[in-house]
């Protein structure tokens, strides 16, 4: 008669992963707590991935860098998740679009009212918003009169002395914030982007600086100099930008203290695509040695991988091209199909609800005590000033020349010049 056997142990199959974790969501004591525990599978798996990932980049303390793209000042969503996340100080420095930072200067003016901005419906009667002259971005609307007097604004400040010299966009940005800063200080409005930025000396990139209001003021002022003639002198440095975000990235990844660098990215785009430049502008095109890409990489966009574009180009598709690190993508970065605008609120709130809970513990318990038992508060409580590259763009800038000095006999020999 055979003997009973006890059952083997279950096999996972294949690369199976972790197990499902489904708490109920009355059991969460904190936000984090819910995202890690209460969204087991499907879209919610996805946020719950973003999240840990974004946990794990700044609680090792990495520099981190944000592309975004859409009207995220135009809505006020800069209001809501965007500025509170930047002025937490973890990120380095940001990629955005001109509409972006053009928009960010309505609210600055005496002539325009936090009521200018309107809920209106996305399927409406957009002939009678045109009557009413009322400009539409998807559900919000505001009058076309707040678009003309920023246009008037921004001609006057294009023409104050300090802007008359050719310079990269950081600097025009960086210049610009605080001139809407001062604005929003007059009138005692809120606090803006380019100001919090200004303010934090966090660099703005604009990879298509043209295709946007800040600059088609610029070729206003550019054509009646050149209809009339006069000393309108302002002009961007676009190698200079390109080579400036190549020694920010070169700085993290050789001169930061974690050594690497993470990146979120909302949307696609052309802010993406400038995010993710310098490493192969630094690896492929000057060739210098040591280059790696992002180590950690979430992003968040509503394009389908299937239409052949960046904005939904996911990060192992990047790894191909050296963005993105070879060896860790597979647990340190993740692309998530949704509009990022549902989700980020969630998401900045739980990381700065969780840095104010590490804040308090470590009132409590001490600094060693709290580094044993949550070694992510080391970088989740780095200084909230950030890292401030604006301010060390010049140092950052010429160590990167001096490398290119170093090795001007092979880079000249490459392209065609004569040593």
């Amino acid at each position: 008669m055979a003997t009973r056997k006890d059952p083997a142990p279950r096999s996972h199959c294949g690369q199976s992963g972790e197990a499902l974790v489904h708490r109920p969501v009355g059991e969460a004591r904190h936000l984090d707590h819910l995202l890690e525990g209460s969204y087991p599978s499907f879209g919610g798996g996805y946020l719950r991935r973003v999240w840990r990932l974004l946990d794990e980049a700044i609680g090792q303390g990495l520099p981190m860098t944000l592309a975004i793209s859409g009207p995220v000042t135009a809505s006020g969503q800069h209001y809501a998740w965007l500025n509170p996340l930047l002025d937490s100080g973890w990120f380095a420095w940001i990629s955005v679009t001109d509409a972006i930072c053009y928009h960010d200067g309505h609210r600055a003016l005496s002539s325009v009212s936090e009521d200018d901005f309107r809920e209106v419906p996305i399927f409406g009667d957009d002939g009678a918003l045109r009557d009413e002259e009322i400009i539409r971005i998807t559900d919000v609307g505001f009058p076309e009169s707040v678009l003309l007097d920023t246009d008037a604004w921004l001609c006057n400040l294009l023409r104050r002395p300090e802007f008359q010299r050719r310079m990269t966009g950081c600097e025009f940005r960086n210049l610009l914030g605080r001139q809407f800063a001062s604005a929003e200080r007059e009138r005692g409005a809120r606090e803006g982007l380019l100001a919090l930025c200004a303010r934090k000396s966090i660099p703005i990139f604009v990879g298509a600086p043209a295709d946007g209001s800040v600059f088609l003021n610029s070729v206003k002022l550019w054509a009646l100099r050149e209809a009339l003639g006069g000393d309108y002198a302002f002009d961007l440095d676009l190698h200079a930008e390109v080579f400036e975000s190549c020694a920010y990235h070169h700085w993290g990844l050789f001169e930061s203290e974690a050594k690497n660098l993470g990146t979120l990215i909302l949307g696609g785009g052309v802010p993406k695509n400038f995010n993710l430049q310098p490493e192969p502008a630094l690896g492929q095109v000057f060739g210098f040695e040591g280059i790696r890409g992002y180590l950690y990489d979430v992003q968040i966009t509503t394009a389908p991988v299937t239409d052949g574009s960046l904005s939904s180009c996911p990060p192992a598709e990047a790894v191909t091209w050296g963005k993105v690190d070879k060896d860790h993508y597979k647990k340190t970065t993740e692309s998530f199909t949704c509009d990022y605008s549902i989700v980020m609120p969630i998401l900045a709130k739980a990381l700065l609800d969780k840095r104010a809970r590490l804040t308090r513990l470590r009132e409590e318990l001490g600094e060693a005590t709290l580094l044993e038992r949550h070694p992510e508060a080391r970088g989740y409580l780095r200084s909230d000033e950030g890292f401030r590259l604006f301010e060390r763009r010049d140092a950052l800038i010429e160590r990167l020349l001096g490398k290119v000095r170093a090795d001007a006999a092979r880079l000249r020999q490459e392209s065609g010049s004569a040593v």
